[in-house]
């Protein structure tokens, strides 16, 4: 048997970002884990993680917002702050989104929900965070920018800023089903 502290945040948002990084930072080093996937859609709490994650020590992904999330070709993340982090040694990702991509689209234009958005909607019953950080360990797996065979910490919110961390047991897509979510290190207990 193993136990392990779990933080519950009262509210999820961005007012939790800077402990759960701190949070995060302290269960990497306890657990030796060096791949630290983030998501940041403008940039605020990538800039926050360089600062607590040093990316000469650690693999830290940045996982932004795809292109066209909010609207056609654009881009949420501030592009001085992308030039910011990755001189800084962070990686940033900005690909389709693992849980939704074409999908999304065939629920918009035809009404049908596919299998992918049920898994997505799934997961969202443990958070929003919940969802975006297996998507955003599946996305970074299958960049090549994590190792599949071994664990990692991610980090995600429900909209503005960090609310929950996790560490997981990565996987591709192609092999969704061997990813594991191993522990919950921070989440909000409301959504």
């Amino acid at each position: 048997m193993k136990e392990s502290k779990i933080v519950y945040f009262k509210t999820p948002g961005e007012h939790n970002t800077l402990h759960v990084l701190k949070l995060a930072k302290e269960r990497s080093d306890e657990l030796g884990i060096k791949d630290i996937i983030v998501a940041s859609t403008r940039g605020k709490t990538a800039l926050e993680a360089v600062k607590i994650f040093d990316p000469r020590k650690y693999n830290l992904i940045i996982v932004t917002h795809m292109a066209g999330f909010r609207g056609p070709g654009t881009q949420e993340f501030d592009e001085n702050i992308r030039k910011d982090v990755e001189n800084k040694g962070a990686k940033v990702l900005t690909c389709t989104h693992a849980l939704s991509g074409v999908e999304r689209s065939l629920r918009r234009q035809l009404g049908l929900r596919g299998p992918v958005e049920i898994i997505a909607e799934a997961l969202r019953l443990f958070g929003e965070g919940a969802k975006v950080a297996v998507e955003i360990t599946i996305m970074a797996a299958d960049a090549g920018l994590i190792p599949v065979d071994r664990d990692v910490i991610a980090i995600a919110g429900s909209s503005e800023g960090a609310d929950s961390a996790y560490v997981i047991k990565p996987a591709n897509s192609t092999n969704f089903f061997d990813l594991f979510v191993k522990e919950i290190i921070c989440k909000p207990l409301e959504h």
